[in-house]
């Protein structure tokens, strides 16, 4: 009997290399029997926010620090006019734990406060670690703890919630900049304003960014403070669980952008230095410090802020009800070197002692958590090396994701879109670039998230269009460069759709063309919020083309989801002409032709697929989205004989393929 991992009996180009997949998994297995030792199980010992924070108790409440190197600790904050009081100050219980008993009058929902921390050689103000809510002061723009014990807490309506996960269609969203006014969005517009958008337009999830309090905006909540308060600056954390409960109660599951990647370097709100020590949660060496990202970086090779982290991930998702997460950075932990410079051009990249194993066993601990939380809970790796097994579960020899994101997708289209003139693309490279993937571990395609519509960028129909769209964009208007950036825009997302083997996302915005960047307030801009927003005006016009792509996205999305396990059907490719600039394709009963030729239309090509009447279901070419409606939607193909490949259940399906456009095909019953 075989008893190799998984991994190594499926890749035996990983057999040189089986001793390191052996040992992290080793070492995880060892890492979950030392912290459960005493606990039994990851879900008991992953309760830190249970004991660490304030809490209401029976006649009052209690707070505890984690703070081993502190010599004193007091509680400030408008319950006592901010004035260091013997009667709230902590002890220290032992083991780095300081705690505070006080009585239920003592402190009152919506107070503010802070901790006064000292250490040897030194004091300062500091935020609890595990505050759940933290605000910031309009004038002073000083950050505070809040205490968050409404009377009526939250009540759920909607039952627990299982997301649909046969092919995930998600849609990346940040709260703040949702709204079409310049200024911060709440959650509460994004729930009666953006959700009913995103149900109508037929994605199932929802993957939100900048949850965790950050205190620059600018940062895109990637420069986390605060790790268990969702950020005030959109509203209270009752209005974040309606807005989630609404999303399950519209069949969306909601998956949160989680930053463990890194930390904010702020002392007075952060966790830089918190009991005056430089290593409490992170590196004391030259380690502490990313080289690229200016902010302090876990060491996860302390069961501390493992411990701080695990819960972190249960928290959400029992607090909140969050369906997953997107684990932000992931390559930024995997290596020593946090990726950077490195091509990963061979299977030696990944096992050549760069790895930070504390960082992948923490990875696999607490995918292994999330999903003895929740069973139907997603989790998504942002990495870009391509680490073999990153989606795998763990028992099978992997870090434990169900999903990757396709970062190369992008990369690739935005190389392409800047590099190559469409009449010297190849249909055949195309296919190989977004089907180039581990087949037995799940991705998540994109043609561009908001990483690629940030300042110093272009999402690609800005690309495509540029500064005509600010003049060409009116419906009658012919201009032939918006005619051909609308097209190839189209095209250019059905085919990343298309090929997709687990699923699909996009950006806010992006599926109809928002035009323009994202830039966030700064010193540079004037601290503008012109640019940190969605125009969702233009698409709700009649007048403009917005409408045509946004509803060829709206087709898209339904197409795929009306078909039943789309994501899981095989991929067949049919043709790929380079010459004609033609790819073809199956999935299951659907057939995907396109012609990227921007000037050949081709009558009766053949394509061989299998017999029978074929119906076209999609065009990108139809006056609907803003097509010529040179395609014929009503017409049945019916396959032709052809003694070499008939007895072979094939036949040619000869098509009528216009200049720059796509079609679907579902062979009928």
């Amino acid at each position: 009997m075989d008893t190799r991992l998984d991994i190594l009996r499926k890749d035996s180009w990983l057999e040189p290399f089986a001793d390191a997949i052996n040992g992290r998994h080793d070492d995880v297995l060892r890492k979950a029997a030392e912290l459960t030792a005493s606990s039994g199980a990851l879900t008991d010992f992953a309760n830190a926010h249970h004991y660490f924070g304030l809490h209401r108790t029976a006649d009052g409440w209690v707070f505890r620090e984690y703070a081993p190197h502190a010599t004193a600790i007091t509680l400030v904050g408008d319950f006592n006019d901010w004035q260091e009081l013997a009667k709230y100050r902590l002890h220290n219980i032992g083991d780095g734990v300081w705690e505070l008993h006080l009585w239920e009058n003592d402190i009152r929902h919506g107070d503010l406060f802070k901790m006064i921390v000292d250490w040897d050689g030194g004091r300062g103000e500091r935020l609890p670690a595990y505050a759940t809510r933290v605000v910031q002061d309009e004038q002073t723009k000083i950050f505070s703890a809040q205490v968050w014990s409404p009377a009526e807490p939250y009540r759920w309506k909607s039952r627990r919630f299982r997301p649909r996960t046969s092919t995930l269609l998600i849609y990346e969203c940040h709260i703040g900049m949702a709204q079409n006014r310049e200024g911060v969005g709440t959650y509460e517009e994004f729930r009666t304003n953006i959700l009913p958008r995103i149900d109508a337009d037929g994605y199932n999830a929802i993957q939100i960014m900048a949850i965790q309090e950050h205190p620059y905006y600018g940062s895109f909540g990637y420069h986390v403070s605060n790790f268990y308060a969702p950020s005030s600056r959109f509203g209270t954390p009752d209005e974040l669980k309606a807005l989630i409960d609404d999303a399950h109660s519209r069949g969306i599951a909601v998956i949160m952008d989680i930053v463990h990647s890194h930390a904010v370097k702020n002392e007075n709100e952060g966790l830089g230095r918190l009991d005056g020590s430089p290593d409490l949660y992170f590196y004391p060496d030259h380690r502490r410090e990313h080289p690229a990202w200016d902010s302090l970086c876990f060491d996860y090779g302390k069961n501390s802020v493992i411990h701080f982290l695990l819960s972190n991930c249960k928290y959400w998702l029992e607090e909140f009800r969050f369906d997953g997460f997107r684990f932000d950075g992931v390559t930024s932990m995997l290596y020593y070197d946090h990726g950077l410079g490195k091509t990963f051009s061979g299977y030696s990249d990944y096992y050549d002692g760069n790895q930070d194993t504390n960082a992948i066993t923490y990875l696999s601990l607490a995918n292994i958590l999330i999903h003895e939380v929740n069973p139907h809970a997603i989790t998504i790796a942002e990495e870009m090396s391509g680490m073999p097994g990153l989606a795998l579960p763990f028992e099978k020899g992997g870090i434990g994701f169900d999903y990757r994101m396709a970062m190369g997708i992008p990369d690739f289209w935005i190389k392409t879109l800047k590099e190559t003139k469409d009449e010297d693309w190849h249909p055949g490279h195309i296919y190989w670039e977004l089907t180039n993937r581990r087949r037995d571990e799940k991705t998540i395609s994109y043609v561009e998230s908001h990483d690629q519509a940030l300042v110093g960028d272009k999402t690609v129909i800005f690309r495509l269009i540029d500064e005509k769209m600010y003049w060409h964009m009116m419906d009658g208007d012919d201009d032939m460069t918006v005619a051909r950036g609308m097209a190839l825009h189209k095209m250019i997302r059905l085919v990343t759709a298309a090929t997709i083997n687990g699923g699909y996302l996009n950006f806010m915005g992006n599926e109809w063309g928002h035009p323009e960047w994202i830039d966030f307030p700064r010193l540079g801009n004037n601290w503008s919020y012109k640019y940190a927003r969605r125009q969702w005006d233009l698409v709700d016009r009649d007048d403009l083309k917005y409408k045509y792509l946004n509803r060829f996205d709206n087709a898209m999305i339904d197409l795929i989801s009306s078909t039943r396990l789309f994501s899981r059907l095989r991929l067949n490719c049919l043709c790929d002409n380079d010459g004609d600039k033609v790819l073809a394709f199956s999935r299951g009963d659907l057939i995907f032709v396109f012609n990227f030729s921007p000037d050949k239309s081709f009558a009766d090509y053949g394509i061989l697929a299998r017999s029978g009447a074929y119906e076209v279901v999609l065009s990108t070419d139809s006056s609907r989205f803003g097509g010529y409606g040179n395609v014929d939607e009503t017409t049945v193909h019916f396959t032709q004989f052809d003694p070499l490949y008939s007895p072979k259940g094939k036949e040619w399906l000869k098509l009528y393929l216009p200049a720059r456009t796509a079609q679907v095909l579902r062979r009928k019953k």
